[in-house]
Formats: C-alpha cells, sequence, structure tokens
C-alpha cells in the first residue's frame, strides 16, 4: 500500500528544471501545491527555474528531496534516473512519506526500488518556456502507480487525463510516442529541405496546409487515409524519386515507402498484384542504397 499524504496542497520539490521539470513544476504551483525547492545545475535550467518557479529556493538535490515533504519529482534523463534515486536513497534524504514521482516514458516503478511512487509521463512535447503551460490541458499522461487515486487526483490537478500503462508496456509506451513525435520533426524537416533544394524558398507554407490534413486524417481514417505514389502503385514515380533524393535522404524513404506499401497493402488500399511493380523498384533501391544505419 503507498503511503501517500492525505493533506492537499502538496509540499512538492522539483530535481531537474529542465524543458519538462520546470513546466510541470509550475503546473503544480498553479494548481495550489506549494513548490519549494528546485535542483537545477546548468545555466539553462538556473534560468528556467528562475523564470517558471520563482517562489522555489533552488538547492541541491538531497536538499531538494529533504524539502519535498509530501511529492518530490524527478525530471531527469531516463539513463540518469536509477542514479538518482541511488543516490538520494543513499544519503537518506527521502521520507518515508514524501512520494516520488519521475516523468521518464520508459520506466516504471522497478527503476524506483523501494521508494515509494509513481510513474507519470505526459504525452506531451516540451520547449521549457512558460507557453507549454497552454499545452497541458487535456493532455493524456502515461501513468503506472500502485495507488491510482492519488495519480488520478495528481495529474487531474494537472488538467490531464490518466492512460495507465502496465509497468512492463512502458518501453513499448514510450517507443511509440518518439516513432510518432520525435521522427515526425526529422521528417518534417527532412521535406522542408528537399523542398529547398527544389526551389522552394518558404517550405513552411507548402508543407504546413498539407501535414495538418494528412495528420487529421491519419489519426481519424487510420491507413484509409492514405494517399500518394506507393498507396497508388506509381512505381515509376518512386524511381524517380529515388533517383534524385540525397544519400542521406534516400535510406529513410525506402525505408518508410516499403513500410507505407505494406500497410497499404494489409489495409486493401494496394492490391498485391498492383504492387508488384512497385516492390521490385523498393527491392532494387534497397540493394543499392541500403538500410538507415
Amino acid at each position: 500500500m503507498s503511503a501517500v499524504p492525505r493533506a492537499y496542497p502538496l509540499v512538492v520539490g522539483v530535481v531537474g528544471a529542465g524543458r519538462v521539470g520546470a513546466v510541470l513544476g509550475a503546473a503544480l504551483a498553479a494548481a495550489g501545491h506549494d513548490v519549494v525547492a528546485a535542483a537545477a545545475v546548468s545555466s539553462a535550467s538556473l534560468d528556467r527555474a528562475r523564470r517558471l518557479l520563482p517562489q522555489a529556493a533552488i538547492l541541491p538535490a538531497d536538499e531538494v528531496a529533504r524539502a519535498a515533504t509530501d511529492l518530490l519529482l524527478l525530471a531527469v534523463p531516463d539513463d540518469a534516473l536509477g542514479g538518482v534515486v541511488a543516490g538520494l536513497a543513499a544519503t537518506g534524504s527521502l521520507s518515508a512519506r514524501t512520494v516520488v514521482a519521475h516523468t521518464s516514458g520508459a520506466h516504471g516503478l522497478a527503476i524506483l526500488g523501494d521508494v515509494d511512487g509513481l510513474a507519470l509521463h505526459p504525452a506531451m512535447t516540451f520547449t521549457g518556456a512558460a507557453g507549454d503551460l497552454d499545452r497541458l490541458p487535456g493532455i493524456a499522461w502515461g501513468v503506472t502507480a500502485r495507488d491510482r487515486a492519488f495519480a488520478a487526483r495528481l495529474v487531474t490537478d494537472l488538467g490531464g487525463v490518466p492512460e495507465w500503462v502496465a509497468e512492463d508496456s512502458r518501453p513499448l509506451y514510450h517507443a511509440a510516442l518518439a516513432h510518432g513525435a520525435n521522427h515526425l520533426v526529422t521528417l518534417v524537416n527532412e521535406a522542408a529541405d528537399l523542398l529547398r533544394a527544389a526551389g522552394v524558398e518558404q517550405p513552411g507554407v507548402v508543407l504546413s496546409p498539407l501535414l495538418h490534413a494528412a495528420l487529421d486524417n491519419a489519426l481519424a481514417l487510420g491507413d484509409a487515409a492514405l494517399t500518394g505514389p506507393v498507396s497508388r502503385g506509381d512505381a515509376g514515380t518512386v524511381r524517380k524519386h529515388l533517383d534524385r533524393l540525397t544519400p542521406e535522404s534516400a535510406p529513410a524513404y525506402l525505408a518508410l515507402a516499403r513500410r507505407t506499401a505494406d500497410r497499404a497493402i494489409a489495409a486493401g488500399r494496394l492490391r498485391p498484384q498492383d504492387a508488384a511493380l512497385l516492390l521490385d523498384v523498393l527491392a532494387s533501391a534497397h540493394a543499392t542504397v541500403g538500410s538507415p544505419s
């Protein structure tokens, strides 16, 4: 059973005043909680903490943990999380009353060891600016917790909706978000670079309406939203694309084209007989270009 605090508002500390930690600390403060301390190391984090958490004392991580008598928010990189938890536990700075919430998408409760806590991951991208607070209402939070009542109340305070994720499903959950959001940024910037190479001076003007429509259709219709030469089986057009793409862009285009063809066939958007020549083009290009390293 989780030894969660019963009294609200919570006394909160934030370890890691990066893009996520500072914004979530500010959101907790806006919800009425008392964010008393934050740990910030880099100059950017210090500046962010001073802007977004002006009421919080800037302290070393162990002192932040001691000050956070109700809730300690750990917003540190995934690979550093285990070491931070172990270090705080070794110094004796974690009170049995304090609930530790980490913001890692890939980790669940196991990373906390014997420490009482929860995994609390916002399904949102952050810049570390005050404007991020406006994006929080209504978003989903990937939550793994023993005490769901406390976790749900905390997410509600942050304006969100809990999405309960099993411990062993967290890496897959996080892979889905990283694949969708992080790789989308890369894909959009690749497309913008290719448009510039084609002589388009303002790629954003061309891409914005197209990509917004594609995203809306994909979320609403799934694979039924597929359009373009691959979904039509236009092998000649795809061959022309591959002939002109840069060596840096071609492998990613090729991998996505092949996956698009697979999904179009499975969804009935592309008949296998119509896909034969296209698949031959992709296979031949794969032998020449290779797959992304």
